[in-house]
Protein backbone atom coordinates (compact mmCIF):
# COMPACT_ATOMS: atom_id res chain seq x y z
CA UNK A 1 0.00 0.00 0.00
CA UNK A 2 1.35 3.60 -1.09
CA UNK A 3 2.29 5.85 1.86
CA UNK A 4 -0.30 8.50 0.98
CA UNK A 5 -3.33 5.39 1.58
CA UNK A 6 -1.65 4.90 4.73
CA UNK A 7 -1.81 8.10 5.81
CA UNK A 8 -5.04 8.76 4.68
CA UNK A 9 -6.44 5.52 5.71
CA UNK A 10 -5.73 6.84 9.56
CA UNK A 11 -6.57 10.69 8.92
CA UNK A 12 -10.17 9.79 7.41
CA UNK A 13 -12.83 7.73 9.51
CA UNK A 14 -15.56 9.71 8.87
CA UNK A 15 -17.07 11.40 6.04
CA UNK A 16 -15.75 9.92 2.70
CA UNK A 17 -12.60 10.29 0.48
CA UNK A 18 -11.91 8.83 -2.83
CA UNK A 19 -8.49 8.84 -4.33
CA UNK A 20 -7.33 8.64 -7.88
CA UNK A 21 -3.77 7.48 -7.94
CA UNK A 22 -1.48 8.28 -11.03
CA UNK A 23 -0.90 5.29 -12.03
CA UNK A 24 -4.96 4.68 -12.37
CA UNK A 25 -5.78 2.62 -9.68
CA UNK A 26 -8.41 4.06 -7.16
CA UNK A 27 -8.85 3.69 -3.16
CA UNK A 28 -11.57 4.67 -1.30
CA UNK A 29 -11.09 5.81 2.25
CA UNK A 30 -13.57 6.30 5.55
CA UNK A 31 -17.58 5.66 5.77
CA UNK A 32 -20.25 8.21 3.96
CA UNK A 33 -22.21 9.57 6.66
CA UNK A 34 -24.70 12.56 6.64
CA UNK A 35 -23.15 16.33 7.04
CA UNK A 36 -20.07 14.88 6.04
CA UNK A 37 -18.25 15.84 3.06
CA UNK A 38 -17.70 13.16 -0.04
CA UNK A 39 -15.10 13.99 -2.08
CA UNK A 40 -12.96 12.66 -5.19
CA UNK A 41 -9.37 13.71 -6.15
CA UNK A 42 -7.34 13.23 -8.44
CA UNK A 43 -3.07 13.01 -8.65
CA UNK A 44 -2.04 14.12 -11.74
CA UNK A 45 1.56 12.88 -11.52
CA UNK A 46 3.57 10.35 -9.47
CA UNK A 47 5.22 13.06 -7.30
CA UNK A 48 2.50 14.56 -5.98
CA UNK A 49 1.64 12.16 -3.32
CA UNK A 50 4.72 12.30 -1.82
CA UNK A 51 4.80 15.98 -1.60
CA UNK A 52 1.73 15.57 0.98
CA UNK A 53 3.04 12.95 2.86
CA UNK A 54 6.37 14.98 3.70
CA UNK A 55 4.06 17.98 4.93
CA UNK A 56 0.39 17.92 4.49
CA UNK A 57 -0.31 21.61 4.51
CA UNK A 58 2.25 22.37 1.98
CA UNK A 59 2.12 19.57 0.46
CA UNK A 60 -1.92 19.69 -0.86
CA UNK A 61 -1.65 23.73 -1.18
CA UNK A 62 0.88 23.58 -3.86
CA UNK A 63 -0.23 20.74 -5.36
CA UNK A 64 -3.64 22.10 -6.05
CA UNK A 65 -2.12 25.24 -6.87
CA UNK A 66 -0.37 23.68 -9.38
CA UNK A 67 -2.78 21.14 -10.65
CA UNK A 68 -1.08 18.35 -9.68
CA UNK A 69 -4.13 17.47 -7.07
CA UNK A 70 -7.31 17.51 -8.93
CA UNK A 71 -10.62 17.56 -7.31
CA UNK A 72 -13.22 15.57 -9.78
CA UNK A 73 -16.33 15.50 -7.23
CA UNK A 74 -16.53 18.91 -4.51
CA UNK A 75 -14.82 21.13 -3.94
CA UNK A 76 -11.23 22.26 -2.33
CA UNK A 77 -13.18 23.79 0.37
CA UNK A 78 -14.85 19.76 1.37
CA UNK A 79 -11.54 18.53 0.67
CA UNK A 80 -9.96 20.58 3.41
CA UNK A 81 -13.18 20.52 5.65
CA UNK A 82 -13.29 16.43 5.13
CA UNK A 83 -9.63 16.08 7.12
CA UNK A 84 -10.15 18.96 9.33
CA UNK A 85 -13.30 17.39 10.67
CA UNK A 86 -12.03 14.39 11.57
CA UNK A 87 -8.78 15.78 13.34
CA UNK A 88 -11.14 18.41 15.50
CA UNK A 89 -8.50 20.63 17.75
CA UNK A 90 -10.60 19.48 21.37
CA UNK A 91 -9.28 15.94 20.01
CA UNK A 92 -5.89 16.05 20.26
CA UNK A 93 -4.76 13.59 17.82
CA UNK A 94 -2.61 16.35 14.85
CA UNK A 95 -3.04 13.42 12.53
CA UNK A 96 -2.30 16.95 9.81
CA UNK A 97 0.99 17.83 11.48
CA UNK A 98 4.17 17.53 9.05
CA UNK A 99 6.75 14.92 9.88
CA UNK A 100 8.77 14.71 13.18
CA UNK A 101 11.95 16.19 10.49
CA UNK A 102 9.92 18.56 8.88
CA UNK A 103 8.84 20.41 12.10
CA UNK A 104 11.81 20.21 13.35
CA UNK A 105 13.00 22.08 10.77
CA UNK A 106 10.00 24.33 10.65
CA UNK A 107 10.67 25.15 14.44
CA UNK A 108 14.34 26.26 13.11
CA UNK A 109 13.42 28.53 10.17
CA UNK A 110 10.07 30.07 11.93
CA UNK A 111 12.43 31.07 14.59
CA UNK A 112 14.36 32.98 12.65
CA UNK A 113 11.23 34.40 10.38
CA UNK A 114 9.34 35.72 12.98
CA UNK A 115 12.03 38.50 14.31
CA UNK A 116 10.59 40.29 11.61
CA UNK A 117 12.59 43.07 11.97
CA UNK A 118 11.52 46.83 10.48
CA UNK A 119 13.37 46.42 7.34
CA UNK A 120 11.51 43.08 6.25
CA UNK A 121 7.81 44.72 8.01
CA UNK A 122 7.48 46.67 5.07
CA UNK A 123 8.24 43.92 2.78
CA UNK A 124 6.75 41.50 4.37
CA UNK A 125 3.36 43.85 3.92
CA UNK A 126 3.35 44.51 0.94
CA UNK A 127 3.54 40.61 -0.10
CA UNK A 128 -0.44 40.78 0.82
CA UNK A 129 -1.61 44.49 1.68
CA UNK A 130 -0.63 46.03 -2.03
CA UNK A 131 -1.99 43.21 -3.90
CA UNK A 132 -5.10 44.94 -6.61
CA UNK A 133 -7.57 46.82 -4.60
CA UNK A 134 -10.05 45.00 -7.01
CA UNK A 135 -9.16 41.65 -5.49
CA UNK A 136 -10.34 42.75 -1.99
CA UNK A 137 -13.07 44.52 -3.72
CA UNK A 138 -14.60 41.44 -4.75
CA UNK A 139 -14.40 39.58 -1.44
CA UNK A 140 -14.73 42.32 1.56
CA UNK A 141 -17.42 43.90 2.83
CA UNK A 142 -18.26 47.68 1.83
CA UNK A 143 -15.43 49.22 4.15
CA UNK A 144 -12.87 46.74 3.38
CA UNK A 145 -13.09 45.11 7.05
CA UNK A 146 -10.23 42.80 6.81
CA UNK A 147 -10.44 41.09 9.61
CA UNK A 148 -13.06 39.24 11.96
CA UNK A 149 -16.46 40.28 11.96
CA UNK A 150 -18.86 40.11 14.92
CA UNK A 151 -22.22 38.09 14.33
CA UNK A 152 -24.79 39.44 16.92
CA UNK A 153 -26.48 36.59 15.36
CA UNK A 154 -24.92 34.24 12.37
CA UNK A 155 -27.42 34.94 9.68
CA UNK A 156 -26.32 38.48 9.02
CA UNK A 157 -25.05 39.77 6.16
CA UNK A 158 -20.89 40.48 6.04
CA UNK A 159 -21.47 44.64 5.71
CA UNK A 160 -23.30 43.95 9.15
CA UNK A 161 -21.16 42.11 10.69
CA UNK A 162 -18.36 44.15 10.11
CA UNK A 163 -20.66 46.88 10.92
CA UNK A 164 -21.06 45.51 14.65
CA UNK A 165 -17.33 44.11 14.52
CA UNK A 166 -16.52 48.23 14.78
CA UNK A 167 -19.53 49.02 17.26
CA UNK A 168 -17.79 46.32 19.53
CA UNK A 169 -14.24 47.42 19.39
CA UNK A 170 -15.80 51.50 20.23
CA UNK A 171 -17.28 50.17 22.84
CA UNK A 172 -14.54 49.14 24.37
CA UNK A 173 -12.72 52.06 24.17
CA UNK A 174 -14.90 54.00 26.11
CA UNK A 175 -14.37 56.84 24.16
CA UNK A 176 -15.05 60.46 24.68
CA UNK A 177 -15.88 63.97 23.08
CA UNK A 178 -11.92 65.85 22.25
CA UNK A 179 -10.10 62.18 22.55
CA UNK A 180 -6.94 61.50 20.63
CA UNK A 181 -7.03 57.66 19.00
CA UNK A 182 -4.42 55.90 17.69
CA UNK A 183 -4.77 53.09 14.91
CA UNK A 184 -2.48 50.88 14.58
CA UNK A 185 -2.24 49.07 11.23
CA UNK A 186 -5.16 51.35 10.26
CA UNK A 187 -6.27 49.08 7.18
CA UNK A 188 -8.23 50.91 4.29
CA UNK A 189 -8.87 53.62 7.18
CA UNK A 190 -12.77 52.07 7.92
CA UNK A 191 -12.30 52.02 11.62
CA UNK A 192 -10.66 55.06 11.84
CA UNK A 193 -13.02 57.16 9.93
CA UNK A 194 -15.69 55.24 11.86
CA UNK A 195 -14.72 55.89 15.37
CA UNK A 196 -14.19 59.48 14.25
CA UNK A 197 -18.12 59.61 12.61
CA UNK A 198 -19.71 58.01 15.87
CA UNK A 199 -17.91 59.45 18.43
CA UNK A 200 -16.12 62.89 16.82
CA UNK A 201 -12.47 61.17 18.24
CA UNK A 202 -9.38 62.57 16.57
CA UNK A 203 -7.39 59.80 15.06
CA UNK A 204 -4.51 59.11 13.43
CA UNK A 205 -3.89 55.84 11.41
CA UNK A 206 -0.70 54.08 10.70
CA UNK A 207 0.21 51.61 8.19
CA UNK A 208 3.00 49.80 6.00
CA UNK A 209 1.11 49.35 2.98
CA UNK A 210 1.33 51.83 0.11
CA UNK A 211 -1.83 50.78 -1.61
CA UNK A 212 -4.29 50.85 1.71
CA UNK A 213 -2.52 54.67 2.50
CA UNK A 214 -3.56 55.80 -0.78
CA UNK A 215 -7.02 54.48 -0.10
CA UNK A 216 -7.27 56.06 3.41
CA UNK A 217 -6.45 59.46 2.67
CA UNK A 218 -9.02 59.55 -0.24
CA UNK A 219 -11.83 58.36 1.96
CA UNK A 220 -10.69 61.10 4.67
CA UNK A 221 -10.90 63.38 2.04
CA UNK A 222 -14.16 63.10 0.41
CA UNK A 223 -15.39 62.58 3.78
CA UNK A 224 -14.29 65.91 4.62
CA UNK A 225 -12.75 65.13 7.44
CA UNK A 226 -8.86 65.04 6.66
CA UNK A 227 -7.76 67.45 9.54
CA UNK A 228 -9.38 64.90 11.87
CA UNK A 229 -8.60 61.47 10.62
CA UNK A 230 -5.35 61.25 9.24
CA UNK A 231 -3.24 58.28 7.89
CA UNK A 232 0.99 58.08 7.82
CA UNK A 233 3.01 55.60 6.12
CA UNK A 234 5.15 54.83 9.49
CA UNK A 235 6.25 51.49 11.26
CA UNK A 236 4.45 51.66 14.58
CA UNK A 237 8.44 51.81 16.04
CA UNK A 238 8.94 54.99 14.75
CA UNK A 239 5.77 56.80 16.32
CA UNK A 240 6.69 59.53 19.17
CA UNK A 241 4.44 62.26 20.44
CA UNK A 242 6.50 64.58 18.70
CA UNK A 243 6.35 63.34 15.21
CA UNK A 244 2.15 62.62 16.20
CA UNK A 245 0.87 65.82 17.78
CA UNK A 246 1.14 64.26 21.55
CA UNK A 247 0.09 61.00 22.90
CA UNK A 248 -2.67 59.53 22.42
CA UNK A 249 -6.14 59.37 24.68
CA UNK A 250 -6.53 55.02 23.28
CA UNK A 251 -4.80 53.51 21.55
CA UNK A 252 -6.45 50.40 18.70
CA UNK A 253 -4.58 47.74 17.22
CA UNK A 254 -7.05 45.14 14.94
CA UNK A 255 -5.31 42.17 12.80
CA UNK A 256 -1.66 43.80 13.05
CA UNK A 257 -0.46 42.39 15.64
CA UNK A 258 -0.28 38.74 14.10
CA UNK A 259 2.70 40.53 11.89
CA UNK A 260 4.80 41.73 15.12
CA UNK A 261 6.56 38.50 15.83
CA UNK A 262 6.86 37.02 19.29
CA UNK A 263 10.61 38.58 19.86
CA UNK A 264 8.84 42.29 19.43
CA UNK A 265 5.97 41.87 21.55
CA UNK A 266 6.99 43.82 24.41
CA UNK A 267 8.81 46.41 21.80
CA UNK A 268 5.19 46.51 21.05
CA UNK A 269 3.45 47.16 24.58
CA UNK A 270 6.83 49.42 25.64
CA UNK A 271 5.34 51.62 22.68
CA UNK A 272 2.05 51.70 23.67
CA UNK A 273 2.45 52.51 27.02
CA UNK A 274 4.79 55.38 25.91
CA UNK A 275 2.21 56.46 23.60
CA UNK A 276 -0.72 56.51 25.79
CA UNK A 277 -1.54 59.22 28.31
CA UNK A 278 -1.57 58.69 32.22
CA UNK A 279 -5.62 57.51 31.67
CA UNK A 280 -5.23 55.69 28.20
CA UNK A 281 -6.81 52.65 27.28
CA UNK A 282 -6.03 50.31 24.74
CA UNK A 283 -7.73 47.50 22.72
CA UNK A 284 -5.78 44.67 20.88
CA UNK A 285 -7.82 42.48 18.31
CA UNK A 286 -5.74 39.57 17.06
CA UNK A 287 -6.64 36.12 15.59
CA UNK A 288 -4.64 33.34 18.08
CA UNK A 289 -3.97 30.07 18.97
CA UNK A 290 -5.54 27.93 21.61
CA UNK A 291 -3.04 25.99 23.68
CA UNK A 292 0.72 26.47 23.89
CA UNK A 293 2.76 28.68 21.32
CA UNK A 294 3.25 27.36 17.66
CA UNK A 295 4.39 27.71 14.96
CA UNK A 296 2.93 29.12 10.93
CA UNK A 297 2.83 26.56 8.88
CA UNK A 298 5.07 26.41 5.80
CA UNK A 299 2.47 26.77 3.43
CA UNK A 300 0.76 30.40 4.90
CA UNK A 301 4.68 31.89 5.30
CA UNK A 302 5.38 31.39 1.91
CA UNK A 303 2.48 32.09 0.00
CA UNK A 304 0.35 34.41 1.85
CA UNK A 305 1.82 35.96 5.28
CA UNK A 306 5.64 35.90 5.37
CA UNK A 307 6.56 36.97 9.24
CA UNK A 308 3.21 36.10 10.41
CA UNK A 309 2.18 34.37 13.11
CA UNK A 310 -0.70 33.73 15.61
CA UNK A 311 0.02 34.10 19.03
CA UNK A 312 -0.86 31.90 21.80
CA UNK A 313 -2.61 33.81 24.65
CA UNK A 314 0.27 33.35 26.99
CA UNK A 315 2.55 34.77 24.79
CA UNK A 316 0.30 38.23 24.47
CA UNK A 317 0.17 38.33 28.16
CA UNK A 318 3.89 37.03 28.99
CA UNK A 319 4.70 40.21 26.91
CA UNK A 320 2.64 42.65 28.71
CA UNK A 321 3.20 42.09 32.25
CA UNK A 322 6.48 44.02 32.50
CA UNK A 323 5.15 46.95 30.89
CA UNK A 324 2.82 47.79 33.80
CA UNK A 325 -0.14 48.18 31.93
CA UNK A 326 -3.22 46.47 33.26
CA UNK A 327 -5.52 43.62 31.67
CA UNK A 328 -8.93 44.80 32.07
CA UNK A 329 -10.47 42.82 29.95
CA UNK A 330 -10.33 39.78 27.81
CA UNK A 331 -12.50 37.94 25.43
CA UNK A 332 -12.63 35.26 23.06
CA UNK A 333 -14.44 34.98 20.06
CA UNK A 334 -14.64 31.43 18.80
CA UNK A 335 -16.59 31.25 16.04
CA UNK A 336 -16.43 34.64 14.19
CA UNK A 337 -14.47 34.06 12.00
CA UNK A 338 -15.07 31.00 11.06
CA UNK A 339 -18.21 32.70 9.56
CA UNK A 340 -16.58 35.72 8.13
CA UNK A 341 -14.11 33.37 6.11
CA UNK A 342 -17.75 31.60 4.60
CA UNK A 343 -18.21 35.33 3.32
CA UNK A 344 -15.14 35.81 1.99
CA UNK A 345 -14.61 32.28 0.33
CA UNK A 346 -18.09 32.15 -0.99
CA UNK A 347 -17.49 36.02 -2.60
CA UNK A 348 -14.21 34.58 -3.83
CA UNK A 349 -15.49 31.43 -5.34
CA UNK A 350 -18.90 34.19 -7.19
CA UNK A 351 -16.07 36.02 -8.36
CA UNK A 352 -13.64 33.43 -9.91
CA UNK A 353 -13.38 34.72 -13.53
CA UNK A 354 -12.50 38.62 -12.22
CA UNK A 355 -9.99 36.76 -10.04
CA UNK A 356 -8.64 34.67 -13.07
CA UNK A 357 -8.26 37.80 -15.34
CA UNK A 358 -7.05 39.94 -12.26
CA UNK A 359 -3.67 37.06 -11.74
CA UNK A 360 -4.03 34.16 -13.43
CA UNK A 361 -5.54 30.41 -12.48
CA UNK A 362 -3.13 29.74 -10.28
CA UNK A 363 -3.28 32.65 -8.25
CA UNK A 364 -6.84 32.26 -7.59
CA UNK A 365 -6.46 28.52 -6.27
CA UNK A 366 -3.56 29.32 -4.28
CA UNK A 367 -6.47 32.48 -2.86
CA UNK A 368 -9.02 29.53 -2.41
CA UNK A 369 -6.85 27.27 -0.42
CA UNK A 370 -6.03 30.20 1.64
CA UNK A 371 -9.53 30.95 2.27
CA UNK A 372 -10.95 27.37 2.91
CA UNK A 373 -8.20 26.74 4.96
CA UNK A 374 -8.52 29.61 7.36
CA UNK A 375 -12.23 28.84 7.79
CA UNK A 376 -11.57 25.13 8.64
CA UNK A 377 -8.52 26.23 11.04
CA UNK A 378 -11.67 28.20 13.03
CA UNK A 379 -14.11 25.88 12.90
CA UNK A 380 -12.37 23.05 13.47
CA UNK A 381 -8.58 23.68 14.19
CA UNK A 382 -6.88 26.21 17.00
CA UNK A 383 -7.22 29.51 15.86
CA UNK A 384 -9.73 32.00 17.91
CA UNK A 385 -9.48 35.40 17.69
CA UNK A 386 -8.84 37.49 21.45
CA UNK A 387 -9.73 40.99 22.32
CA UNK A 388 -7.34 42.28 25.09
CA UNK A 389 -8.14 45.53 27.04
CA UNK A 390 -5.38 47.57 28.32
CA UNK A 391 -5.17 50.78 31.12
CA UNK A 392 -2.17 52.74 32.37
CA UNK A 393 -4.37 53.66 35.38
CA UNK A 394 -6.68 50.59 37.19
CA UNK A 395 -9.21 53.87 37.87
CA UNK A 396 -9.54 54.63 33.64
CA UNK A 397 -12.58 52.43 33.07
CA UNK A 398 -15.80 51.52 34.72
CA UNK A 399 -15.21 48.61 37.34
CA UNK A 400 -18.10 46.62 36.05
CA UNK A 401 -18.48 45.68 32.00
CA UNK A 402 -21.95 46.62 31.81
CA UNK A 403 -20.69 50.07 30.16
CA UNK A 404 -19.79 48.26 26.43
CA UNK A 405 -23.34 46.58 26.32
CA UNK A 406 -25.02 49.94 26.70
CA UNK A 407 -22.42 51.57 24.41
CA UNK A 408 -22.34 48.99 21.78
CA UNK A 409 -26.35 49.05 21.92
CA UNK A 410 -26.10 53.05 21.16
CA UNK A 411 -23.40 52.64 18.52
CA UNK A 412 -25.49 49.97 16.61
CA UNK A 413 -28.47 52.34 17.09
Amino acid sequence: MALIDLFLARAVKRGRLTVRHFDGTEKRFGTAEAGWPNVTIRFTDKGAAGSIIRDPALGAGEAYMNGRLVIDDGVVLDLVALMTMNDLWEGGTNTLQPSFATRAIQGVTHRIGRINMARAAKRNVAHHYDLSDRLYDLFLDADRQYSCAYFTDPANDLDRAQSDKKAHIAAKLALEPGMRVLDIGCGWGGLALYLHAKTGAEVLGVTLSEEQIKVARARAEAAGVADKVKFELIDYRHVTPENSGGRFDRIVSVGMFEHVGPPNYRTFFRQCYDLMTPQGVMLLHTIGRMGPPGVTDKWTVKYIFPGGYNPALSEIVAASEGVRMLLTDVEVLRLHYAHTLQHWYDRTVAARDAIVALYDERFFRMWEFYLAGALCAFKHGGLVNFQLQYARDRHALPITRDYMAAREVQLRG
